[in-house]
């Protein structure tokens, strides 16, 4: 997974986040030159790059990426290596300096090089591992912590000591606070949570807050959105929850601060008592400060392992994960779902690969093998794609599907939720149908009719006929919790102008164009007083336009 911060070419966009790149990233950011050659294919004859996750949507243009993308699970990466013949690992280590001499940590990233020394001393071959001191790579011990002889070379120089790449925290929407907030309903008190990364994520973990701090709000949205949905739960956290998750992130740190992720189980390896495993971390430079500055009680009850370890059952110690793994909730997210429940995450009809399977099929799988486990799939029910062509996620068919239908369980949009695991394929049809837009529920259910999935005479019930945002958007207002649909419930990394701005520039992205004479009209009017927006308006260096495309 190459990580680097976005690169930017419309006007618009590149006046608004150039200046905060720079900022969040430093000028000084490296650039992988290698990965910025691979994307515009021209890298050397003798250079091939092989990816089995790429940064979302950054590799949808090259045929060298597309051609060398490996389609591998997670937990299969570390025997791939093996078998490529991999002879060198470089990875970012941290460093801690004590009286007895220094210490190392492979910090971020246990999760595969553990993996893959194993593997090649089991093999009889050898392999060179490289570490790179960063100063403010988070020291964590546990599992992370190797002696020095764990490495070849150690190459420890100012040099190296850029800005961690750290993930700017983005504005939620109306529709990502319902995904969250009927995603959170499946969270059982004393229970186990993996969650990625994302708005939705972010939206998950907003709405366990609120239901801990105020659980009168949270069950009166209930009421507000009628549901009638078996299993969910509302009450707080009195056990608290355990994390265990291949990807360590904010949502975790917000979890612990607010006095949720506390269930502790033993660790197997250190005997510690641990409130969360994790294989790898990625986030904000907020959450690199708060690994930085944990106390030794918290340091001591999060520990970053392997991924073979996180990501599945088959453990030498795989009875005593089960019992740490109870009441399990596996929230992922994804493209589109078909209507027979098989989920498209990463690949497109075209074959070209967006991001990749990472770690989703195991934690899908795994929520069929444990006891009292679901897995929740969680996406938008539309997209805008071409000049604002609004298109339905939910569809007839994925093309390429991540998951199978028959690993089918919980699916959940801004309009809802479909419970259809062991479904019959028209009870699954009709659940899917009662979170899609309403814009596309008929068109979808002739498909399903004229597949024979589901009968002729069906009629989508009433109370589900009006799914729009128009509706999400004045539900979001209702007095008793318009103040819980914040854009920015965890604050952001912009100034307050920069937030309105990426608000407003959001919005106007989504905007349609009703008329063209008007929009020309006002293009060759004077310019009018900014009306307030003189601040928005310096920042992105259109106060004073000098030509037409400005103006």
């Amino acid at each position: 997974l190459s990580l680097a911060p976005p690169e930017v070419t419309e006007d618009l966009a590149a006046r608004f986040f150039t200046p905060f790149k720079n900022r969040h990233w430093g000028e000084n950011y490296p650039v992988l030159k290698y990965y910025q050659a691979a994307q515009k294919d021209r890298l050397p004859k003798n250079i091939q790059v092989h990816e089995f996750y790429f940064q979302a949507g950054t590799a949808l243009k090259s045929n060298h990426l597309q051609r060398n993308y490996q389609s591998v699970n997670y937990t299969h990466v570390a025997e791939n290596i093996l078998n490529s013949g991999i002879q060198v690992l470089v990875q970012l280590i941290a460093k801690k300096e004590t009286p007895q001499g220094a210490r190392y940590s492979l910090s971020c990233n246990p999760d595969l090089t553990l993996d893959v020394v194993d593997l090649y001393k089991q093999a009889g071959k050898k392999i060179m591992i490289i570490g790179v001191v960063h100063s403010d790579l988070p020291f964590l011990d546990g599992e992370a912590e190797v002696g020095p002889d764990f490495f070849a070379a150690i190459l420890d120089t100012p040099k190296t000591h850029h800005q961690l790449f750290a993930l700017p925290r983005l504005p939620m929407s109306v529709e990502d606070h319902f995904i969250g907030f009927y995603a959170s309903l499946f969270v059982k008190d004393g229970g186990t949570v993996q969650i990625g990364i994302g708005f939705l994520s972010d939206a998950i973990v907003h709405a366990l807050i609120i239901r801990e701090k105020n659980n009168l709000s949270y069950k009166n949205r209930i009421v507000a959105l009628n549901l009638d949905q078996k299993e969910i739960h509302s009450e707080i956290f009195t056990q608290g929850l355990y994390g265990l998750t291949e990807m360590l992130t904010d949502s975790f740190m917000h979890l612990h601060r607010a006095g949720i992720l506390k269930r502790r189980v033993v660790d197997e390896v250190t005997g510690n008592k641990t409130f969360v495993h994790g294989s790898f971390f990625l986030g904000s430079k907020d959450f690199y400060q708060w690994l930085r500055e944990l106390k030794s009680e918290d340091r001591a009850g999060l520990r970053m392992t392997r991924i073979s370890k996180v990501n599945d059952l088959y453990d030498p110690n795989e009875t005593r994960l089960r019992h740490q793994r109870v009441h399990a909730r596996f929230f992922n997210t994804t493209m589109q779902v078909s209507l027979l429940g098989d989920a498209a995450s990463e690949t497109l009809r075209s074959a070209t690969v967006v991001s990749g399977v990472g770690g989703q099929y195991n934690f899908v799988s795994m929520a069929h093998e444990l006891k009292g486990a679901r897995s929740i799939l969680m996406l938008r029910s539309l997209r805008a794609e071409n000049k604002n062509k609004r298109i339905s996620n939910i569809i007839n068919e994925t093309g390429h599907f991540t998951i199978p239908r028959h690993l089918r369980d919980i699916v959940i949009t801004e309009y809802g939720i479909a419970d259809i695991k062991g479904k019959t394929d028209e009870d699954c049809v009709k659940a899917l149908l009662n979170i899609t837009d309403s814009q596309f529920q008929n068109e979808l259910l002739k498909k399903a009719q004229s597949k024979n999935k589901i009968s002729k005479d069906y009629q989508i019930p009433l109370m589900y006929q009006n799914n729009t945002l128009e509706k999400l958007k004045i539900l979001s207002q209702k007095s008793d919790f318009k103040n819980e649909f914040n854009p920015f419930p965890f604050g952001s990394d912009f100034t307050p102008v920069e937030e309105k701005l990426a608000l407003a520039l959001e919005k106007l992205k989504a905007a349609k164009m009703k008329s063209t004479l008007g929009l020309l009209l006002k293009l060759f009017s004077p310019v009018k007083n900014p009306g307030g927006f003189t601040l928005e308006l310096e920042r992105m260096n259109l106060t004073h336009p000098k030509n037409l495309r400005e103006k």
